[in-house]
């Protein structure tokens, strides 16, 4: 069997979780109504308000389901209980290539990721080479596209 656990910060699963509420307290009743109201427009095979209605519930309970999984198995990690140089999850870690300007992430679990904002998921390539590692550490990043050296120039708890 898989590991089903999901790595994050403190802050992750209380997203997660409100993300969740809003899901089922929100969401999901207004779908419920628009279905009702979708069924009394008639003939529900010609029904395309109905059909789009059912299809967005779909998604909705596939996201509820989800995100319990994930609430379910959360493995909360605390920054804080890691050596103040070493990189995990829910720490921000400048690194930079040779010649190249400092890049700035943050590592989190997958599930709170966004990589436009420097929130990077643990499961990313460049997050997996530099998790454990040490502010100094020259660190190898494999990616499908090709590998590259960085050198951590800080870590700090985010």
């Amino acid at each position: 069997m898989a590991d089903r656990s999901y790595p994050m910060t403190a802050a992750g699963k209380k997203k997660l979780e409100a993300e969740l509420e809003d899901l089922k307290k929100v969401k999901r009743p207004e779908i419920i109504n628009r279905i009702k109201i979708a069924r009394g427009f008639g003939d529900l095979s010609e029904n395309s308000e109905y059909t789009s209605a059912k299809d967005e519930q779909s998604v909705i309970e596939s996201d509820i389901s989800k995100h319990i999984e994930q609430i379910q198995y959360a493995k909360v990690i605390d920054a804080d209980e890691v050596a103040d140089d070493e990189i995990s999850i829910g720490k921000k870690v400048t690194v930079q290539e040779d010649g190249e300007d400092p890049d700035e992430y943050t590592i989190v679990g997958a599930s709170e990721s966004d990589p436009d904002t420097g929130m990077i998921s643990n499961d990313s390539p460049i997050a997996k080479a530099l998790i454990g590692k040490h502010v100094g550490d020259v660190v190898t990043v494999e990616t499908p596209v090709g590998s590259y050296d960085v050198t951590i120039k800080a870590v700090e708890v985010a």
